[in-house]
């Protein structure tokens, strides 16, 4: 969906500074077992609850705990047991691998420890895969959602050039993608449409 554009745009207020994420909340089957994972085994503390029979936004009855895990740069990761032992269900048309929250470590040794404590747990985990501007691992939570670990390994300098061509290389898949759009109406165009440039050659079929 595309936002629809003011008529004088220079009327607008300017945009918020946005400092940082607040908290990314997602229904949990269960709390304790949440926090098992998140303060035992990962090492987020329980921060804040929220308990209410009503919800603040849209007034309807829906009982829920609200629980925060709260991370080192004063953000959270939340959740919400609605006390009836359900979790959320995976969105059917989007494969398990695309939604996820990625969390950050400083150290590669830090990555390395963490995958050892999560298999020691019994959680599978994958990885350490290479990104070439970080490496990370990845693992689900009891609740089914796909958390990465990353530890950065692009400095600041590479970063600053990559930020300059994203404008372009976005505009150029957008392109790309109108004239798809073009081509499957008239039922001349792949499925899904592939990426102009392939910044991952190596896992290319030999």
């Amino acid at each position: 969906m595309t936002a629809a554009r003011p008529s004088d745009p220079a009327t607008l207020p300017a945009p918020a500074a946005i400092q940082q994420l607040h908290h990314y909340a997602y229904r949990a089957r269960d709390a304790e077992e949440t926090r098992q994972f998140y303060e035992d085994i990962l090492g987020l503390p329980l921060y804040h609850i929220i308990q209410s029979d009503y919800v603040p936004s849209t007034g309807e009855y829906c009982p829920y705990t609200h629980f925060f895990f709260r991370l080192r740069d004063g953000s959270f990761i939340a959740f919400f047991d609605l006390g009836d032992d359900i979790k959320a269900e995976p969105s059917p048309n989007t494969p398990l691998w695309v939604n996820h929250i990625a969390l950050r470590v400083d150290t590669l040794q830090e990555l390395q420890d963490t995958r050892q404590r999560l298999q020691a747990h019994g959680i599978e985990v994958l990885g350490v895969t290479d990104h070439h501007i970080f490496k990370s691992i990845y693992f689900f939570d009891p609740n089914g959602i796909r958390l990465e670990l990353a530890v950065q390994l692009a400095d600041a300098e590479q970063m600053a050039r990559d930020s300059r061509v994203a404008h372009a290389r976005l505009s150029e898949w957008t392109a790309r993608k109108r004239q798809w759009r073009k081509d499957r109406a008239a039922g001349n165009a792949p499925a899904a449409l592939r990426p102009g440039q392939n910044d991952r050659p190596e896992l290319l079929p030999g």
